[in-house]
């Protein structure tokens, strides 16, 4: 059974998170032409192009926004689907030598993230590659720690976040769950 034990974010948290990590962007990254942003689906997609919008508000670029599919790259593919459903990864430019910043909704063992770089990879050559997570709950299991972070929120093992976007959830919100 799950149940809520705090709303971390609401509306307007979840946007100054996705402001500041665009400020924070800007300021390390530097050129931005030379930037895409890939959105881990399916949260980390609206996400990528939020932060695209706001770095255009600041700076009159727009940062190109696309996603990738890590279904058939993740690690426990054979324990989640008999018949994994993949989509195929929508790159708005060609991603070799560029900078690219994988975009997610929530980082936690590292294990989603490490098959994104790998579905990268398969697609070109980036000059760099860099993560950008709303929440970071910890725990990692491998040696992967985000560049950008809207909100650190620790957590149990038996705790969760539970991210709503208006886009695939009809509302914008970041919860702590847990499992009893």
């Amino acid at each position: 059974m799950e149940v809520l034990k705090a709303r971390i974010m609401d509306a307007g948290a979840m946007q100054r998170a996705v402001t500041r990590m665009s400020h924070e962007m800007l300021e390390q990254l530097g050129d931005m032409e030379n930037v895409v942003l890939l959105g881990i689906r399916r949260r980390g997609v609206p996400l990528a192009g939020r932060i695209s919008m706001a770095i255009e508000r600041v700076e009159q670029i727009r940062v190109p926004a696309g996603e990738i599919d890590i279904t058939l790259y993740r690690d426990d593919l054979s324990m989640m689907y008999d018949q994994p459903r993949v989509g195929a990864a929508a790159l708005p430019v060609d991603i070799t030598g560029r900078t690219v910043v994988l975009v997610d909704d929530v980082i936690y063992t590292g294990r989603t993230v490490r098959a994104a770089m790998d579905a990268v990879m398969d697609l070109g050559r980036p000059g760099a590659i860099r993560l950008a997570v709303l929440v970071d709950r910890g725990h990692r299991e491998l040696p992967i720690r985000p560049d950008f972070v809207g909100k650190n929120v620790p957590t149990s093992h038996r705790e969760y976040i539970a991210v709503h976007v208006v886009e695939t959830d009809g509302e914008d919100s970041v919860q702590l769950m847990e499992n009893r």
